[in-house]
């Protein structure tokens, strides 16, 4: 079973979860992962979502603000071991609901080229691919999506 707390990026299980995910991407984007390290700051953020499953905590994600009306989704992360059991279905979902309760009418991400499984999540959540926006316009490796809420 599968249990979503909110919390902050404050919070020890999200610091965790985020370096085991900075560790996946240096792993798959080495060469030019030094250029996305400077948009990952989430260190003031209170709309973060973690997974547990048996009081471990097994995945994450968080959202921002980039507008009065768009919020951007970031960090997800789910542990390889835990993979496949809707873990990161969950959390997204909860992301949305929650962005939808704050009053935000649509969501954005980037993800990677070299990231195919999450590009397929999104996909299967409604976002659809856009052409990149703010840090992300000339970065070759990113994909960005959007969704409305």
């Amino acid at each position: 079973m599968i249990r979503l707390k909110r919390t902050s990026s404050r919070d020890i299980d999200f610091k965790n979860l985020t370096m085991e995910l900075d560790s996946d991407l240096q792993g798959r984007y080495q060469d030019v992962q030094y250029q996305f390290n400077a948009y990952t700051d989430v260190s003031k953020l209170n709309t973060v979502v973690i997974a547990y499953i048996q009081d471990i905590a097994v995945g994450c994600g968080c959202f921002k603000e980039i507008s009065d009306r768009a919020v951007e989704i970031k960090r997800m992360f789910v542990n390889p071991y835990f993979r496949g059991f809707g873990v990161a279905s969950s959390i997204i979902d909860e992301l949305l609901v929650w962005a939808k309760q704050l009053y935000y009418n649509e969501a954005l991400l980037e993800t990677g080229k070299r990231q195919p499984e999450s590009i397929k999540l999104y996909t299967k959540h409604g976002f659809l691919i856009i052409d990149n926006f703010g840090p992300y316009v000339g970065m070759t490796e990113s994909v960005c999506m959007k969704r409305e809420l």
